[in-house]
This record gives structure tokens, C-alpha cells and sequence, in this order.
């Protein structure tokens, strides 16, 4: 056995000593240090138990609770724990079209959504969070902490949204190498499509590479108008610029050992697509930890000081004051 932290038992073995010698001893330097109410309290009465016998009891508790405040344990030495899932990285689409507003608040605020379900549904993987425009960045690198990775990805606002026009051709290089030294190499993509011959381009990168492409679709075959930063559609040639979604980009994942599915107010989508995901792809160690294996002790010593210290403030009555109030000899 063994203590965490046992500067705080002898930090506080003094004072115990201390305090100890006082309350036993009655002596005048103690009479001086406490007010007789507070000396009255700490000695309690002798209408029970003997007065040494309930001090000693306090005593013995004080120092058992000083005991679990160390914190014992049975040290069982390292462990190694290996980490197992899948890597992938996980693309937001932030161009100008993403403002649309035919899925509720707009396209950009419900693909947050989706990927808030997604890391909900891939706990165990590790994800990385980019976005992609004109340019591709990343949001966070590789992790496994979902807490962390949901709160970067709410941070995303308004403010990201890139006019320009979106460029699949950079979201492929990145990509690749972005998951150079991962195997399997998953990408999965949150947007509203783009351009054919774009796409087109994507697409030969992503099969030369042997990524595995899934695909998130937002908005509506419909359209709806774009928005400019000042909030009000945009005029193009003296029309309202109308964006559509383009199923080309789930045409691409198709042909490239992956799926897709067109965004709902659900949550049945993202769970069927982890689970196409999952089907596709075994889960492959991502390292190992070392951990120590320990057993912690601290409650036996803590609850029984606390009986003890009960004890010796309960007043019990004494068996001869109860047997002469019965009259019993």
C-alpha cells in the first residue's frame, strides 16, 4: 500500500501532536489558547462515556481522517491500454451558398447540427475539423475529445462564410495530406455541392489517393435565394442568384467506396451513415496508453473515523440511571 499524497499527513501530524497533548493534558497554556464555551465543546461531557475515553475517540477519528486525506492505495502497477477506432476528417462547407436559408436557420447553421450528431454517434474515432471555400483550413486537428471538438465546431458563425466560390480542388490536396499516415483514409463532407467540373477534379484525386468519400447533402433541389453579409439576397444580372443542391458530389462518393445521404430534421440519417461507415471499415488501433492501475482505499479509513468521531459526540445514557428510574436493582 501506498499514499498519494503524504506531505498532508505529516503537514498535519503537528498540529494532530499538538492538540492531542492539550485536550488530554487540561493544561493552563490550553485554557489560555481556547475560550472555556470552545474548550467546553471540544472535551465534551463526561455523561456517557468516560471524558478520556470519548477525547481519545476524537483523537484516533481525526487521525484516521487524516490517514484517507493522504489517499491510500494498492498500487497494481501499468497497464497498457490500446486505443482502437477509426480516423477520418470531417469537412465543413462555409461558401457563400451556405447562408441559403431552405433548410431551417440556413444551410450552414443545420450543418452544425448534423456534425454535432455525428461526433455524438463516432465517440470511440478520431476526428480532425476542417473547413473548405475558396481555401481549406483546419478547425482541430485529430482528437478524440467530442466535448472538445463539438464546442469548435458551435463556434463557427457567420463570420466564416467565404463569398467566394468553392474550391473541391483544394479541399482534395488537403486532404490527402491531412490523412498521409492514416489508414483507413476517410473523409466526409458537409455541403451543398459545387461546381461539375470542380467536382469532376475532386473526384480524380480522391480515387487516386483510395480515400473514402462520405457525403452529408444540404439544401434543396429547389434552391433558394443567396445571401449577401447584409442579410438580403443577392442580385446577379439584375436577378436574385438562386443556389441549388448539386447530388453530383454524392455521385462522387458513390464511385469511391463510400455514400451519402441528403440532410433531414432526423437523426436517422447521420446514425445509418456511421453505420455504412462502420460496415465499411474495421476500426484499427490508433496507439496505446499507459495507465497505472490503482486501487483506492481512502473510504475505509474515512467512514470509519467518522463513526468514531459520532461516537464520541453521542450522549448515551448510562445503563444504572435507566435500570434506577425502572426501579430495577
Amino acid at each position: 500500500m501506498t499514499f498519494v499524497y503524504p506531505q498532508l499527513f505529516w503537514a498535519m501530524a503537528i498540529p494532530l501532536i499538538a492538540f492531542t497533548f492539550f485536550i488530554l493534558t487540561h493544561q493552563d497554556t490550553f485554557l489560555q489558547v481556547f475560550d472555556k464555551k470552545v474548550l467546553a465543546r471540544l472535551t465534551a461531557g463526561d455523561d456517557s462515556l468516560p471524558l478520556v475515553m470519548r477525547n481519545l475517540l476524537m483523537i484516533i477519528a481525526i487521525l484516521l481522517m487524516m490517514v484517507a486525506l493522504a489517499r491510500p492505495v494498492i498500487d497494481n502497477g501499468e497497464r497498457v491500454v490500446q486505443l482502437e477506432g477509426l480516423s477520418a476528417v470531417v469537412a465543413l462547407d462555409i461558401s457563400g451558398s451556405m447562408r441559403a436559408k431552405d433548410i431551417y436557420p440556413n444551410r450552414l447553421e443545420f450543418a452544425k447540427t448534423k456534425i454535432v450528431s455525428l461526433l455524438e454517434e463516432m465517440q470511440s474515432d478520431e476526428l480532425s475539423l476542417i473547413a473548405f471555400a475558396h481555401s481549406s483550413f483546419i478547425l482541430a486537428p485529430f482528437s478524440s475529445d467530442k466535448a472538445t471538438l463539438q464546442q469548435i465546431i458551435e463556434g463557427v458563425n457567420d463570420e466564416y462564410i467565404n463569398m467566394s466560390s468553392t474550391d473541391f480542388t483544394a479541399l482534395g490536396n488537403f486532404t490527402v495530406e491531412l490523412l498521409a499516415k492514416k489508414e483507413p483514409k476517410i473523409l466526409i463532407v458537409f455541403s451543398d455541392g459545387g461546381d461539375k467540373e470542380d467536382i469532376a477534379k475532386f473526384a480524380k484525386i480522391i480515387k487516386d489517393e483510395k480515400i473514402a468519400l462520405y457525403v452529408v447533402l444540404l439544401g434543396s433541389k429547389e434552391g433558394a435565394p443567396v445571401i449577401g453579409v447584409d442579410g438580403k439576397p443577392m442580385n446577379q444580372n439584375g436577378k436574385i442568384a438562386i443556389t441549388q443542391r448539386n447530388d453530383a458530389l454524392g455521385e462522387v462518393a458513390l464511385n469511391n467506396n463510400g455514400a451519402f445521404i441528403v440532410a433531414n430534421t432526423g437523426t436517422t440519417g447521420i446514425k445509418e451513415l456511421v453505420a455504412t461507415i462502420k460496415s465499411h471499415h474495421q476500426n484499427k488501433e490508433q496507439g496505446e496508453v499507459k495507465i497505472h492501475d490503482t486501487e483506492e482505499l481512502f473510504y475505509y479509513p474515512l467512514g470509519f473515523g467518522l463513526f468514531l468521531l459520532l461516537l464520541s459526540f453521542i450522549s448515551l445514557p448510562r445503563f444504572k440511571e435507566i435500570f434506577d428510574k425502572q426501579g430495577i436493582k
